[in-house]
């Protein structure tokens, strides 16, 4: 390399910012930079023996689902709804306590126009149908006076077996009946109930007030319109009350009819 080469090459090396050169070999060789160690590298596991499979406890077979039952009307569906209950119903302890029948209900399966009483008396008791004795025969002329028949309504109560001296119906019997009167409610889907009497009004709508302060009175009950008034046993040892009863069945015909 010539002299005028040898400038040239150290002036581009000044302006590179290098002041010298080492004439020693070590410098060829670049000193070893120690990093942080490096994760080993991954490997594929080698493939292990299969593991036999323990057979594993057999499950018990579960119940097979009862069926839905379709009804193809509600008199189909009543009928089911008797069935369940049975001739000879034992929930309760009234079974035990002389009654002679299950007194289900009776009338029209489609029937607008529902009453709800409290239980069967004697009467009931001996012929199996809901109000049949006096009260009953009251209770027919109440319902032809807004120009309807027994056979157009349908009548049941809250308990279905007499209890022994037409006591009033006990919190554990109850407990056990009502379910297949809401289950009857449900099924004819009547416009109107008519509770008949204070029991029935304060089961149905699960208050403590006098039948007296409810009686007339309008309350929204599932689907339908509920109207507590007088038993009719109760008018046939107060006659001067059949005005208030008159009046509360006045209003039941107009909702009836659309008024």
């Amino acid at each position: 390399m010539s002299p005028d080469q040898l400038r040239a090459h150290l002036e581009f090396f000044d302006e590179l910012g290098v002041d010298g050169f080492r004439r020693e070999s070590e410098w060829r060789t670049r000193e070893t930079v120690e990093h942080e160690p490096s994760e080993p590298e991954r490997t594929e596991p080698e493939p292990s023996e299969p593991k036999e499979l323990q057979p594993s406890e057999p499950l018990e077979p579960s119940e097979p689902l009862e069926p839905l039952k379709v009804f193809t009307s509600q008199g189909e569906a009543l009928q089911a709804i008797k069935i369940d209950i049975g001739p000879d119903c034992s929930r309760c302890k009234l079974h035990t306590l002389g009654r002679r029948q299950v007194v289900f209900g009776v009338g029209n399966p489609n029937a607008d126009l529902m009453f709800v009483g409290e239980a069967p008396g004697a009467d009931e008791d001996i012929q199996g149908e809901p109000f049949v004795g006096r009260a009953g025969q009251l209770l027919t002329k109440i319902i032809e006076a807004i120009n309807m028949r027994r056979e157009d309504v349908y009548i049941a109560n809250v308990i279905k077996c007499r209890p022994p001296q037409n006591r009033n119906p006990e919190p554990d019997e109850v407990d056990q009946c009502e379910p297949f009167l809401f289950r009857q409610i449900e099924t004819i889907k009547p416009k109107v109930i008519v509770a008949l009497g204070k029991f029935a009004a304060q089961s149905l709508l699960k208050t403590t007030e006098p039948i007296t302060r409810i009686r007339g009175r309008e309350y929204k009950y599932r689907d339908a319109i509920l109207m507590p008034t007088y038993h009719p046993a109760y008018l046939l040892r107060n006659p001067s009350s059949k005005r208030e009863v008159w009046e509360d069945m006045k209003r039941v015909r107009a909702i009836l009819s659309g008024e």
